[in-house]
């Protein structure tokens, strides 16, 4: 039997977990980063650009075959733009577009119609101008609100950092009741409206939410740069006036006999070879 070749391309198809493995950066990362990085790169999106057909199998009404139901996605492309915007699982499609019955294909690409709109948090209390997908307002308006939206939405389908880090900060302002309203009772009625989605988190995973791998570890790092024990100086100086004491009594040199004191020598008790 030959062996599988173990290298990163196989790690990544194979391997969910592949960031974590042991030998990987992300080895040290806690579980509550794990659980977010699966929800956003291993859990699959919901469909977007095709509709996904129900079952297992499928028969052909005119045929009576039977035939397996394979639901494979469409590959997307997320250009860096993407990333400070809202596309509502959209992304730029990748294909070939004939023009004529006699002309050659050529590359082509399917890009979302995108505008910019404004959006209020209900949480933050805040109006945000972001540039949005034809998706993203409907999803909006199907969730009865832009915190709704971005709170019952995985992060799969999120897809972009700012969609994340929204969430994230949704979910703190919930999380520690820093709700900026004009009166208490306003801010009782927000955090009543949308506690039930931090059911699902705890504190420490709300903490990790929506950081990037990087981002992760250079958390991961700080903290772990605050928990060492700062020792006060002093202790240092105490330590280095005793090696200076006990080097300073090495080179100190006898004291001669004739410097002693008067009373030892009229000692008749006291040795002379002390």
């Amino acid at each position: 039997m030959s062996k599988i070749p173990f290298n990163a391309t196989y790690i990544k198809r194979f391997v969910p977990d592949a960031p974590f493995i042991r030998g990987r950066p992300g080895e040290v990362l806690p579980e509550a980063y794990k659980k977010f990085w699966r929800e956003w790169k291993i859990q699959k999106p919901k469909p977007v650009h095709y509709i996904a057909e129900p079952g297992r199998w499928k028969r052909n009404p005119e045929t009576g075959e039977v035939s397996k139901v394979q639901n494979v996605p469409i590959p997307l492309k997320f250009p860096k733009d993407s990333h400070q915007q809202l596309w509502g699982g959209e992304g730029v499609i990748q294909g070939y577009q004939k023009k004529g019955k006699y002309n050659h294909r050529v590359p082509h690409f399917w890009v979302p119609n995108l505008k910019s709109t404004i959006v209020y948090s209900e949480i933050l209390n805040k109006y945000m101008t972001v540039v949005v997908a034809d998706n993203t307002m409907k999803l909006i308006h199907e969730n009865f609100g832009f915190d709704h939206y971005i709170l019952k939405t995985p992060a799969c389908d999120l897809q972009s950092d700012l969609a994340l880090k929204l969430k994230r900060k949704l979910l703190t302002a919930l999380n520690n009741k820093d709700l900026n309203h004009e009166s208490q009772e306003k801010n009782e009625m927000v955090y009543e409206k949308y506690k039930q989605y931090l059911s699902k988190y705890t504190a420490e995973e709300i903490e990790w939410y929506g950081l990037t791998m990087e981002e992760a570890l250079t958390k991961y790092n700080q903290e772990k740069e605050d928990r060492k024990t700062i020792e006060p100086l002093k202790l240092q100086y105490r330590l280095d006036l005793i090696q200076e004491l006990l080097e300073r009594g090495r080179e100190t040199e006898p004291v001669p006999e004739e410097k002693k004191s008067w009373l030892l020598r009229i000692n008749p008790f006291h040795s002379k070879k002390s």
